[in-house]
């Protein structure tokens, strides 16, 4: 009698059981150093007359890289530990400078407008200015909103709330300015302080291990 093979039970292979999701290993995102590149031309206010507004960044990020741009939360959560802090060395006139082109470069990477403070310790930010100019109710309302990038004077800085992200620009200003006001814009950063402006002053402030 001819012998009957015997029916083998189908072998699933672990290929074959549906991806397999490994957690991903959790790792500090680094800030990349500010590199000088075209900044784009200030746009009109509409609906106000008078000068020119700088171009949020928000609308920059927007120019700059094709997609929506990441909106902030109404309240963005501050982490209580001690935030990263990274120095990017610059000159009392190029200090401003490079804190544009850090927040650039941190909307560029995903961070919501939102999310960041500007600080400055010497001549305003042009869009500081700007809106000061219709008042200071209708400037710490955008502050309050958390819906873009706000920038404030470092002698504001104990107004301004909070931020995951605070840019310090220590651009001149008052003797002592940037020694009294860098340990509070570093109070106010929930996750990351980038300082921009003289390594030599900003060691002797946050100590030399910055």
């Amino acid at each position: 009698m001819p012998l009957t093979p015997a029916i083998e039970e189908p072998q699933i292979h672990e290929s074959a059981q549906g991806p397999r999701v490994t957690p991903a290993a959790s790792r500090t995102a680094q800030t990349p150093r500010p590199v000088p590149g075209p900044r784009p031309a200030a746009v009109p206010r509409p609906g106000r007359p008078g000068p020119a507004r700088p171009a949020p960044p928000a609308q920059r990020a927007a120019q700059a890289a094709p997609g929506p741009v990441p909106t902030a939360s109404a309240a963005p959560s501050v982490s209580a530990a001690v935030p990263q802090v990274q120095l990017i060395p610059a000159s009392a006139e190029g200090a401003l400078d490079a804190a544009e082109e850090a927040v650039d470069l941190l909307l560029d990477t995903g961070r919501a407008p939102g999310d960041i403070l500007v600080i400055t310790t010497g001549d305003p930010h042009p869009w500081a200015a700007h809106e000061l100019s219709f008042g200071e109710a209708s400037y710490w309302a955008q502050h309050d909103a958390r819906d873009d990038v706000f920038y404030a004077d470092a002698s504001q800085v104990q107004r301004a709330a909070g931020r995951p992200v605070v840019v310090f620009a220590a651009n001149g200003g008052p003797a002592g300015a940037t020694a009294a006001a860098l340990p509070v814009a570093l109070a106010r950063a929930g996750a990351l302080l980038v300082v921009c402006g003289d390594a030599k002053e900003i060691n002797s402030v946050l100590g030399a291990g910055v």
